[in-house]
């Protein structure tokens, strides 16, 4: 993935997905996901994000605090999670304090109402301080989810602005609108203080020299080691 995105002159990746699905919730994570437990997660989450960073490529680890748990599907309502704090860290925010070392995460567009009953992830204090930086440990930049999405209210300027002031350092916008990215400009300011310093430094950890990487061959190891697994 590393590189085939860096042929392009793209250095940034918006995975691992380290959402531990829930039998019972929304399928929107669905084979996403990269195991069905914390430990699978994590342990195959960071394979994804460390072989991106050897390719040249930044990983960004999502959706912190944890999606799996949704009973909906964010980018059409505003999934509301109700477990408590106790289940929440030992399943759902566990594979994120595991690469709390990465670079980039991005948010989950989700109210854990155990925390914060009024707003998601992307737009709460409370969780950007009590959870994403305090019992995840999550140092590194934070980007919104994107925010055209139906889990989040307001005009795209108030998106954008509740999403900076609840602990974002940037904010994303994916479908290209230019009204809605115009309004979103205006209300993300510019990157300045703790967030530009973020910035630079997850861009630090970019591969001067990536690690040499015969493409061939590595697909030829990938569709052998899948060789006959999804034949009906």
């Amino acid at each position: 993935m590393a590189h085939d995105l860096a042929a392009l002159g793209i250095n940034v990746d918006c995975v691992p997905v380290l959402d531990v699905p829930d039998p019972a919730g929304h399928e929107i994570i669905g084979d996403r996901a990269y195991g069905r437990t914390p430990d699978e997660v994590a342990l195959l989450g960071r394979a994804a994000a460390e072989g991106l960073i050897a390719g040249g490529v930044l990983p960004v680890i999502k959706h912190i605090p944890g999606h799996g748990r949704a009973m909906a599907d964010s980018h059409l309502e505003l999934p509301v999670v109700d477990a408590g704090v106790a289940d929440l860290e030992a399943r759902d925010f566990a594979p994120f304090r595991v690469l709390s070392d990465m670079p980039m995460a991005m948010t989950a567009h989700v109210i854990y109402s155990a925390i914060d009953k009024r707003r998601p992830a992307t737009t709460s204090k409370t969780v950007m301080r009590r959870v994403v930086r305090g019992a995840i440990g999550f140092d590194g930049l934070v980007m919104s989810d994107d925010l055209s999405m139906k889990a989040l209210c307001g005009d795209f300027t108030e998106r954008a602005r509740a999403s900076r002031a609840a602990g974002c350092d940037v904010v994303l916008h994916c479908n290209g609108a230019m009204a809605e990215m115009t309004a979103v400009v205006e209300g993300a300011g510019a990157l300045n203080g703790r967030a530009a310093a973020r910035a630079k430094a997850a861009l630090a950890r970019l591969a001067k020299t990536p690690e040499p990487f015969d493409a061939a061959e590595g697909r030829a190891r990938f569709d052998a080691a899948f060789d006959g697994r999804f034949a009906a």
